[in-house]
């Protein structure tokens, strides 16, 4: 048998800013014979999702930064091409949180492994719309922003992989569903392809006044996805008792003073009265995990939620998949594309 040579990057130094090639370092190593209850799993996707640019600062958050010289963080879907364990067989398909790499070597007992079904929806999905930031709509918005039919939903980065669930989940709760996006083509999507109530494009220079327009009745919930101005502008149309579920603020990532940053907490903490606010993370809800990938799949299949991705080919163009990603470039929920199936 041919040995195989596992790609993976590392991370070379800290950014400052917008993160440069020289900050990834790509290795190749042989992959080492695996032990007894391991699994070999062959990558075939791997997801790039906005979080993963904070991981990269050596700064306290909700999760360790990455170390330097540590593989750079990140969810896969492959499939088994190796066990020596009972849990998975040679040819099933896995989702694995285990980094930008090539084939991952797993504990088949480690629950975190998730089984992913290419005959139920396209196995690139399990990292988008029924994956992570699937999910992360589904118990944010539900868990978090307590929606009740009538209440109008706003959502920013309206097109993507997180904000076309929220909004869509939000109309089939009987909702009004409003999103913010960059430029009228991620805009027109939203509205005319994913069915939001309206869409109000930041770039053309009215944000306050667009919003206000949008949602003649206030704001009842705010997804909040970017921050900065979006946040400001949300905060002046929020009806009382209004609910504020924090996934993250992309607009201040690349950020060089964090600690100076008017985040989205300054921002509706200063309100009088203070909105109900919280910082959430999917894992929070990990143990109904599988109920929400079935329920967001069987929402596809009846076409009540639809999705779009854009695929970059190869793994070595990773790291540019992740700044099209925080500037905005990428359509939709961000794969790479590592090997065929």
């Amino acid at each position: 048998m041919t040995e195989l040579i596992n790609k993976r990057w590392v991370l070379n130094k800290r950014p400052v800013g917008m993160p440069e090639d020289e900050c990834w370092k790509l290795v190749e190593l042989p992959v080492p014979e695996i032990e007894e209850g391991n699994i070999l799993i062959k990558t075939l996707y791997l997801s790039i999702d906005p979080y993963m640019r904070g991981r990269m600062n050596d700064a306290k958050s909700y999760a360790d930064p990455i170390k330097l010289g540590e593989i750079m963080t990140g969810e896969s879907v492959g499939t088994v091409i190796e066990s020596k364990s009972d849990n998975f067989k040679v040819g099933d398909y896995v989702c694995a949180h285990r980094g930008w790499q090539s084939y991952i070597v797993a504990p088949g007992s480690d629950r975190q492994l998730f089984r992913a079904d290419p005959d139920i929806v396209p196995l690139s999905t399990y990292l988008g719309t029924v994956g992570m930031p699937g999910r992360t709509a589904y118990f944010g918005l539900q868990r978090v922003g307590k929606p009740k039919a009538g209440e109008t939903v706003v959502v920013s980065a309206a097109s993507g992989a997180v904000g076309t669930v929220v909004g869509q989940l939000a109309k089939i709760l009987g909702c009004r569903a409003v999103g913010v996006a960059g430029g009228e083509m991620k805009c027109s999507y939203v509205t005319e392809e994913l069915g939001f109530d309206a869409c109000v494009d930041y770039k053309a220079g009215n944000l306050e006044g667009d919003l206000k327009q949008a949602c003649p009745n206030g704001i009842d919930i705010y997804f909040e996805n970017v921050g900065a101005e979006v946040s400001k502008a949300v905060a002046k149309n929020l009806n009382p008792g209004a609910r504020i579920p924090i996934c993250g603020f992309i607009a201040h990532y690349n950020s060089t003073n964090f600690e100076n940053e008017e985040t989205p907490f300054h921002v509706f903490g200063a309100l009088d009265p203070v909105p109900e606010h919280r910082f959430f993370v999917v894992t929070e809800w990990f143990e109904e995990w599988e109920e929400a990938t079935k329920e967001l799949s069987n929402w596809i299949k009846e076409g009540k939620i639809k999705y779009r991705e854009t695929v970059t080919e190869g793994l070595e163009n990773a790291p540019q998949a992740l700044r099209d990603v925080l500037t905005g470039k990428n359509f939709g929920k961000q794969v790479v594309k590592v090997a065929e199936q």
